[in-house]
């Protein structure tokens, strides 16, 4: 089954795709940049590079660590960084089903020559 991937260019070197947001996600489902990271199989330098770039190319916090204490620190998105996230999901809804025409169209298009 053909699918789309969003990737969103928004200046040079800040791009916005399906990885950095489900990192974000990730980021706050686990309040934590290395759990995370974990739960995507990714190292938390790869994590905390990722999480530094989108907030280096917005200028802005997109997600804010805590430092360490009693509950060991953390991190939680920002209210930006949750608008983000949701308006990339939207986008991203939008141009699936604006696509599924035709990707349908290219499945039937890869079985009728043979393909899958």
């Amino acid at each position: 089954m053909a699918t789309l991937s969003i990737r969103i260019d928004l200046g040079p070197g800040n791009r916005l795709g399906p990885g950095k947001i489900r990192l974000l996600e990730m980021v706050a489902e686990h309040g934590s940049i290395s759990a995370a990271g974990r739960a995507l199989g990714m190292s938390y330098r790869r994590a905390w590079t990722l999480i530094e770039a989108v907030n280096t190319g917005f200028g802005r916090p997109v997600v804010e660590a805590q430092i360490g204490g009693r509950s060991g620190g953390g991190a939680r998105l920002t209210a930006f960084g949750t608008v983000l996230v949701r308006d990339y999901r939207a986008i991203e809804a939008a141009a699936e089903k604006a696509a599924a025409p035709y990707l349908d169209a290219l499945d039937r298009e890869t079985v009728a020559a043979g393909g899958r």
